[in-house]
């Protein structure tokens, strides 16, 4: 039986299923891939009241600029493999401040320290944030 979502005989034909979702749906997609490469501190905001290029930036860090490029490489394969491809990619060779940009979805995976610094959670705190529901389902809430 075929993911919901999916395009109709994508599977059978051995295609890359082409994911039909929403953006808060695209971006708890994106989180929780995040999360299962060992992403840490992730945080989800809904910036779409604020921002006229994206819906919801996800927000990420690893412990050092190797672990930085494997979440973002992993991250980027995981999706690629669900029907995701980015817009644009930037930073993976430095490590420091990797940006995946899926339209309505950016994520940014950083080197712990360069993350402190930039503090892009300061820059859009009137976001809301989204608190991922651990489970096998796609809910979340919004929290001001």
């Amino acid at each position: 039986m075929p993911d919901p979502g999916t395009s109709a005989g994508a599977e059978q034909k051995g295609k890359t299923p082409r994911l039909d979702m929403s953006s808060k749906e695209k971006a708890i997609l994106c989180a929780r891939a995040a999360l299962g490469f060992k992403a840490l501190d992730l945080v989800l905001l809904d910036v779409s009241r604020f921002s006229s290029f994206a819906d919801y930036f996800i927000i990420c860090s690893g412990k050092s600029g190797r672990q930085v490029q494997g979440i973002a490489d992993n991250l980027e394969n995981e999706l690629r493999y669900r029907g995701l491809k980015p817009i644009g990619t930037e930073g993976k060779r430095e490590g420091h401040w990797v940006l995946l940009d899926y339209g309505d979805v950016i994520i940014h995976v950083f080197y712990d320290p360069v993350r402190y610094f930039y503090d892009l959670e300061s820059l859009w705190s009137d976001a809301a944030r989204v608190e991922l529901d651990r489970g096998p389902d796609l809910t979340a809430t919004e929290t001001d």
